[in-house]
């Protein structure tokens, strides 16, 4: 499997477990402490962590760090939109488009 792809995959995966660890406690433990809240979502990013490290360090042997970062937003911004829609059940609203295209345009200029 190619570099770029498998770094892909794994900062997807990443990204779905970063996505939750930062944002579900809004809606699923908003009467919980912070603390409890806190925990809960480092238990989650433990698992962003054990896909991220493996991404980056293989992604490194092919690409630039900046490539990495660039690829990581793109990446972020397609696992978040599902996850807003679907699990937040908030409306998508034209701005992503907008920052959807500046984010391409951003992926465009680190890979050409």
């Amino acid at each position: 499997m190619p570099v770029i792809l498998k770094t892909a995959i794994l900062l997807s995966l990443s990204n779905v477990f970063m996505t939750f660890a930062w944002y579900a406690h809004l809606k699923d433990m908003s009467g919980k402490p912070w603390l409890v809240a806190a925990l809960a979502s480092w238990g989650v990013a433990l698992f962003e962590y054990l896909l991220q490290v493996p991404a980056n360090r293989i992604g490194y042997t092919a690409l630039t760090l900046p490539q990495l970062k660039i690829m990581q937003e793109v990446i972020a911004l397609t696992v978040f939109i599902p996850f807003l829609v679907l699990y937040m059940q908030k409306p998508l609203g034209l701005n992503y488009l907008w920052a959807g295209c500046c984010l391409m345009g951003a992926l465009y200029f680190m890979f050409r």
